[in-house]
């Protein structure tokens, strides 16, 4: 169901799935990260339910490791959600019965790569992007959140940057945002202790130019280190703040946390998918 907070022809979304998840060994040696159940249901569903309260129905998955399990997972997307009848044979058939999910997406999975980096994946996804596409949201697979897509994509709109990326509040082991008093960015350094309590929450838009620009198609390139510095030297970086909700899951620690809010049935990034 799209939200009343949606907009009509909202971009598409490009999220990061081909690492490794090196932090969550003992449970990304079976899935990858962005596989991983929060619930019943992998955390890149609840990635894309989150979007598709606002009116998203594109999603392009860039995979890597192990990405036969995307593939298992959306082609079977509606027979592990219902109840099913095969007809087997010559002509056989598959019949979906009730409850088999109201989603009306359109996902692609595209391979980008074992070892590609994160710079090399959305040069090679960007193919995907289609000729009208003003711009694309971006993010990764392993963080959730209660931001608000309509007023992100706006921001970055009115903002003229080629790329916005969301502000968050957490302890910093992530890339710091410096932040001018009109939303520029004026300073990106990556993984460092956080000064004054801005990270890079990962939730981005990006205009359909930043592929061609900033990137290429080579495996050992990096988007959060030279990509993005040069996109906030020239000026063409600003950042969305979010005060509400998010988290990441690189560690069991945090694995654990975000089950445990789903199963008290008041895990806050799904307030908006009614």
């Amino acid at each position: 169901m799209v939200s009343d907070k949606g907009q009509t022809n909202m971009p598409p979304v490009m999220i990061l799935c081909g690492g490794q998840g090196t932090r969550l060994r003992d449970v990304t040696e079976l899935l990858p990260k962005p596989m991983v159940p929060v619930g019943p249901n992998p955390i890149v569903w609840h990635i894309m339910k989150g979007y598709a309260a606002f009116g998203v129905k594109r999603f392009i998955l860039c995979l890597g490791y192990k990405r036969e399990a995307f593939i298992d997972y959306f082609l079977n997307y509606h027979a592990r959600a219902a109840d099913v009848t095969i007809r087997l044979g010559k002509q056989s058939d598959i019949t979906y019965h009730a409850g088999h999910g109201e989603e009306e997406w359109e996902v692609t999975l595209t391979d980008t790569g074992d070892r590609t980096m994160t710079g090399g994946r959305i040069g090679r996804a960007a193919k995907y992007l289609r000729d009208d596409d003003r711009e694309f949201f971006l993010t990764y697979g392993d963080a959730v959140s209660d931001i608000d897509f309509s007023a992100l994509l706006n921001f970055h709109r009115k903002s003229g940057k080629i790329l916005t990326v969301s502000a968050v509040h957490p302890a910093g082991r992530f890339g710091e945002l410096n932040i001018g008093a009109n939303g520029d960015v004026v300073g990106f350094h990556e993984k460092p202790q956080t000064e004054q309590g801005f990270i890079n929450g990962g939730f981005m838009v990006a205009n359909r130019s930043l592929p061609e620009r900033y990137l290429s198609t080579e495996s050992s390139l990096i988007f959060e280190q030279e990509p993005m510095r040069a996109i906030q030297k020239d000026g063409q970086m600003a950042a969305y703040p979010h005060q509400g909700f998010w988290q990441c899951m690189d560690t069991a620690r945090e694995h654990q946390l975000l089950t445990q809010l789903w199963d008290s049935g008041k895990a806050p990034w799904t307030g908006g998918w009614k």
